[in-house]
């Protein structure tokens, strides 16, 4: 089972108070219910790919409202041919309930409304955006490349509300259009990690704060890797050519003709070819600094592209 899944499976398993339960269903009924008309009779029908939310729906409408849904099961015929199941409702059933719920007027064939009237008391708020979720959302695994938490939104107006609702609990949410409709989406894993804590969703959120903060010190173990890597090559190379320079001078001149100072950070070069600059500078017993030091091989490397140019120490 996916990371999406479980969280969805964790959801359903949450208990409700009245209007929180109302609130979760009004959301999942705006983003995934339609109507038909078959055979002269009205249905409103919610499909789902989910068994845990197939089973949260058919549950809520029957507690909730008392009503008697029927559930349809049928094996999708493409790509993963995954078991779709549809929540069915007659008309003059169905318009009850989203009445009470809080739309108005007539319901006409398709999706059940553009716009959902919006809860106002803040755990239904945060019930509203669990239905969201239940009935459009999908987030990636913790593991995951990127880290992307998003919900599908048929209408403009829906998904403006959706955004709005998000935004208000500081989640920096953001928009874009998407085939036939528009997706909500987060990008910030911290922002994911308060959004399944909004919702509910306290093992999903363990999960994935733990791979996060995982994959946040491997990143950083990563990076001190690399940068101590690139050191290593960089002295490495120093090394090397301050090495090429002195046997140079030795073979030219011989390093008994250079001054004092210099002779001594050669001989002490060619007897530690692999130390850094700063064990060097220990090797002398600090007497002189890095800079010192380096300043005084750069004279040595002088001397030998002077000598190379025919010219003398």
């Amino acid at each position: 089972m996916s990371f999406a899944a479980d969280t969805k499976k964790e959801l359903t398993q949450i208990e409700e108070n009245a209007c929180c339960a109302k609130s979760e269903l009004r959301a999942i009924l705006a983003l995934g219910a339609f109507f038909v008309s078959v055979d002269g009779r009205r249905q409103m029908i919610v499909e789902t790919e989910n068994v845990a939310t197939a089973r949260r729906i058919y549950t809520s409408l029957k507690e909730q409202f008392d009503s008697r849904p029927e559930v349809i099961v049928r094996k999708k015929m493409r790509l993963k041919k995954n078991n779709v199941y549809a929540i069915r409702l007659p008309g003059p059933q169905a318009e009850s309930i989203l009445h009470e719920l809080g739309w108005q007027g007539e319901m006409s064939d398709g999706p059940v409304a553009p716009e959902c009237p919006l809860p106002v008391e803040d755990c239904c708020r945060r019930a509203f955006l669990r239905g969201a979720f239940l009935a459009g959302g999908s987030v990636n695994a913790p593991g995951s490349s990127s880290y992307h938490l998003e919900m599908y939104v048929g209408a403009h107006v829906l998904a403006n509300q959706v955004l709005f609702l998000m935004n208000e609990f500081e989640l920096h949410a953001r928009q874009t259009p998407r085939k036939k409709g528009y997706i909500v989406y987060l990008k910030e894993g911290e922002k994911i990690v308060d959004f399944l804590n909004l919702i509910g969703a306290v093992q999903a959120l363990l999960k994935f704060e733990d791979r996060r903060i995982l994959k946040g010190m491997r990143n950083q173990v990563n990076r001190l890797v690399n940068c101590e890597t690139a050191n290593m090559n960089k002295t490495i190379a120093a090394a090397v050519r301050q090495i090429e320079m002195i046997r140079y001078v030795d073979h030219r001149m011989g390093l008994g003709q250079l001054p004092d100072h210099l002779r001594e950070v050669a001989e002490l070069r060619l007897k530690y070819p692999e130390a850094n600059l700063q064990e060097l500078c220990e090797r002398l017993g600090n007497r002189v600094s890095k800079s010192g030091l380096n300043h005084r091989f750069k004279k040595i490397e002088d001397i030998a592209q002077n000598l190379r140019a025919g010219g003398t120490a």
